[in-house]
């Protein structure tokens, strides 16, 4: 492996360019000879964790051994957590919202909100809502609540609703504004998603007939004794509902029925998304460090910050409508590898600090600390190769010579001078950063980056000794919170 040899491309065009973290001054070919016995190590542990979902010492919050079975969902096939049976059954969800639903809410948190946002962003855009169901192919307006407890939105999310409804009505149609809920809970018991779900059910539900609510619940699929509270309540008010698989951490659960409901409300193509992170899966295989993405990932950012002291990743996309997949990657590396303990139990204190950032929007408001701040981060960009719209600057002004200048530049070749001159700059003074170019902004190729992300975690999981997949931090304020809260009702 030499210098420039430090792109990796798969046969779908998806691209790793790690030119600026790998090499001389870098992450150095001798740091990775050193790593050698636990890269190997770390790619076995990730095989037996496919083929047998086994993790060693992985145990529940319950302190009882638990599968990880995140990387069984891309493959499509009977007795697997996505069959051909639930795909079809999602596929017809959607399809019975067309032309007959005027909106669905989405009411989740953590994973439960931030994969289905990721979804949204990048099939619908910002001006979804405002399009004629025409312009969305049938389906309904969609919007997202339940993942912050915050009583002026949520309040204005009933009033906007209610306010079309009115709309509707006085437009002389004869039938009711139809909205369905889409509530996403594994337990049934979580405090922001329940809570402004019963907010917004028993106001909406106040208006029929002028509005109609219908409730989709996706929750545990056990069922009798084992049922949760979400699981009772569908039972007993005859909700259709979806599963939050047992074995996939809500960070990964945009594979799943979890995420996947979304993507079958607004028509994106949930074969291709499957087929991208399966293609993504399958490049992963290999043993070969310099052939394998997520692995590649894993070593690279582990090295970086436990050899170069590099333990903060900005992770900035080139898109706007990529924003939420920086924010959903908070979530991903937090929650997995933000660590007190290895799996030994000594107190190790792991993780990378995971950063938002935006294209030139973050230019103009955080490179002033990632060119001249501390040493201590890599950043991460994510860059679209081809734009399936891309308008060419015209020379609006013919009197304003720096305007002039960039008149007759497609705004792709603007945005990636820009990109490309923040990564030289960084690198000049010693900043490590890296791209990931998908070749189109697409369902396939978001499915093999999202997977790759997922996949790096359990790899680098594995390089640090630590539980990927638990989430023992979270329960802390957990504890403290139950209890304050009965102590209001008192």
């Amino acid at each position: 492996m030499t210098d420039n040899q430090t792109c990796l491309t798969l046969g779908s065009g998806f691209t790793f360019d790690y030119t600026n973290l790998y090499g001389a001054d870098k992450v150095s070919e001798a740091d990775i000879k050193r790593l050698a016995d636990r890269i190997r190590l770390a790619h076995q542990a990730v095989e037996h964790m496919r083929s047998t979902g086994i993790v060693r010492g992985h145990l529940s919050k319950d302190g009882t051994p638990e599968k990880v079975l995140f990387s069984q969902l891309p493959y499509v096939t009977d007795g697997n957590l996505n069959s051909p049976s639930s795909i079809k059954r999602l596929k017809e969800f959607g399809q019975s919202l067309r032309y007959k639903v005027d909106a669905v809410i989405s009411f989740g948190i953590g994973g439960s909100y931030l994969g289905n946002k990721v979804f949204f962003d990048m099939h619908c855009g910002e001006f979804w809502n405002l399009k004629s169901p025409a312009q969305r192919d049938g389906y309904p307006k969609f919007f997202f609540s339940g993942n912050n407890i915050d009583a002026r939105r949520t309040t204005e999310l009933i009033a906007q609703l209610k306010a079309e409804a009115n709309i509707k009505a006085a437009q002389g149609s004869k039938e009711a504004y139809k909205i369905t809920m889409v509530v996403i809970s594994k337990s049934g018991a979580t405090l922001d998603t329940m809570s402004t779900f019963m907010v917004a059910y028993e106001a909406l539900k106040a208006e029929a007939p002028n509005i109609i609510v219908d409730v989709v619940a996706v929750t545990d699929p056990a069922t009798g004794d084992k049922a949760t509270l979400l699981r009772r309540l569908a039972d007993e008010e005859g909700w259709p509902t979806f599963s939050v698989p047992d074995g996939v951490g809500g960070r990964f659960s945009i594979f799943s029925e979890v995420g996947l409901v979304t993507a079958a409300c607004i028509g994106l193509d949930i074969d291709a998304f499957l087929a991208g992170a399966r293609n993504m899966d399958e490049a992963c295989r290999t043993a070969d460090l310099w052939n394998n993405p997520a692995l590649l990932n894993a070593v690279l950012k582990y090295l970086a910050a436990e050899k170069h002291g590099r333990d903060i990743e900005v992770f900035m996309p080139y898109a706007d409508y990529l924003k939420s997949v920086a924010e959903w990657y908070v979530q991903l590396l937090a929650e997995s590898l933000g660590k007190r303990t290895d799996r030994e139990g000594h107190e190790v204190l792991y993780g990378r600090t995971p950063i938002v950032a935006v294209g030139t929007t973050d230019m103009h408001a955080q490179t002033q600390q990632h060119q001249d701040g501390k040493k201590d981060k890599v950043v991460q960009f994510v860059k679209v190769g081809n734009w399936a719209n891309d308008p060419v600057i015209p020379s609006a002004f013919p009197s304003a010579a720096k305007l002039v200048e960039i008149s007759g530049l497609n705004l792709s070749q603007a945005l990636e001078v820009a990109r490309q001159s923040n990564a030289d700059a960084l690198i000049s003074d010693g900043r490590f950063n890296a791209v990931f170019v998908l070749p189109r902004l697409n369902a396939y190729h978001l499915g093999e980056l999202l997977y790759m992300l997922a996949l790096s975690i359990a790899y680098e999981g594995e390089l640090a000794d630590v539980d990927g997949f638990n989430q023992p931090g979270v329960e802390a304020y957990k504890k403290i919170m139950g209890p304050r809260l009965k102590t209001l009702k008192k």
